[in-house]
């Protein structure tokens, strides 16, 4: 019996392209010779235009929580006020990072499937003395909701222009437009195994000068995640650590696909976006979040109290299709559609229309044919051909 890939649509690891497997494959070099040199630099230039920014990009071998952690101890003392805004399980994460290693976090909590309100944002940063500060998660991985980082960067700068930005932006960055300088964000970080189409262990973080300048002061303890060893090094050409290099390979491989493609990348991301949430719709499924805050790179969708989500899963799962539950307090009431880093609008079609079997097969009334149908539809209002 022949055995096919599964149609792997959870919001990371996401699946690799073949010249990105094949590049994973590559021998190993000298990670203190000139080769291994000229690839570290070529891909943090390559980062830039994706994070918006001209400052340096930071390359760490560890996944996006490492990153997060590095975010944290690099700037910040023990004792500092930091306001955590916190939507979902990886704002909770990031918050929780900051109370390990000894900052006065203050949680400004939101509805799960909510974005933050910039005002209730401005407001609470304006109540905190001596804001040190601010950390931000882009995209709620857990919940398919994004956060608008120009607004909610702004209404801190009001009221607390000397807070440092920290954002978290490791699900969405390099699937959607992304102006770290042109916003004042200070640290923005991101992981290999999400829309840079590469195996996770490879971490980035882009690093601006105000961060650089609180890393001389910071007193939180840092060893492996020390960002200025990272900078110094990096100089020559070098990572402080051994790195991973095998995943290094993979990510500019998938830079290179990214730069092919260009602003089609946005595109295509958006197109996957709007047929996940047809077809869903079509098939009745309640979506956690509105259009209008929804994340480019998963959907979450409600489980109906009337559908045995065991059983449903295994239908998927015999068909060759991988999604994601839900996390923390929605774990066993949503799941997830990832649709991010190589994803094309065949995938999601064929997605869909696995999602529309199984949904018939158990007993949930719609019309065959009509989800699909909802998906391509999406497909040719938006962005006609995108692939």
């Amino acid at each position: 019996m022949t055995r096919f890939e599964p149609n792997l649509r959870i919001p990371g690891p996401t699946a690799l392209p073949p010249s990105v497997r094949e590049a994973g494959g590559r021998q190993m070099v000298n990670h203190r010779g000139e080769e291994f040199k000229a690839l570290l630099r070529r891909v943090e230039t390559g980062m830039k235009p994706f994070f918006g920014t001209d400052h340096e990009v930071i390359l760490l071998t560890c996944a996006g929580t490492g990153a997060l952690e590095a975010a944290v101890v690099n700037v910040l003392s023990p004792g500092d006020a930091v306001l955590a805004v916190t939507m979902g399980a990886f704002g909770d994460r990031f918050a929780k990072i900051a109370e390990v290693y000894g900052a006065a976090v203050t949680r400004l909590e939101v509805e799960w499937g909510k974005a933050a309100d910039a005002d209730s944002v401005r407001a609470a940063a304006a109540a905190i003395p001596a804001l040190k500060a601010v950390l931000l998660t882009h995209n709620e991985t857990s919940t398919g909701v994004t956060n608008d980082i120009g607004v909610l960067a702004a209404a801190v700068r009001e009221v607390a222009p000397n807070a440092l930005l920290l954002v978290d932006a490791i699900s969405a960055l390099g699937a959607v437009p992304f102006a770290m300088d042109d916003w004042g964000l200070d640290l923005v970080v991101t992981g290999s195994q999400k829309a840079w189409m590469a195996a996770p262990g490879m971490a980035m973080a882009a690093v601006g000068p105000r961060a650089w300048a609180a890393g001389e002061t910071a007193r939180m303890p840092r060893f492996y995640l020390d960002l200025k060893r990272h900078r110094e090094t990096a100089v020559n050409g070098e990572t402080p650590w051994t790195p991973a290099v095998a995943v290094l390979y993979q990510v500019e491989e998938g830079l290179r696909l990214m730069q092919a493609e260009g602003e089609g990348v946005y595109v295509r991301h958006a197109a996957a976006q709007a047929m996940t949430r047809a077809g869903l719709r079509a098939l009745g499924f309640q979506l956690l979040a509105d259009d209008a805050i929804a994340s480019r790179t998963v959907t979450a969708a409600w489980i109906p109290d009337t559908l045995d989500w065991k059983a449903f899963n295994a239908g998927l799962k015999r068909r060759g299709l991988v999604i994601a539950g839900g996390q923390g307090r929605l774990k066993g009431r949503i799941f997830r559609v990832g649709h991010l880093g190589s994803v094309t609008t065949d995938d999601i079609l064929a997605a869909v229309g696995v999602l529309e079997a199984v949904a018939i097969e158990q007993g949930i009334d719609v019309r065959p044919g009509a989800a699909v149908a909802a998906a391509q539809q999406a497909l040719l209002a938006g962005t006609g051909s995108a692939a």
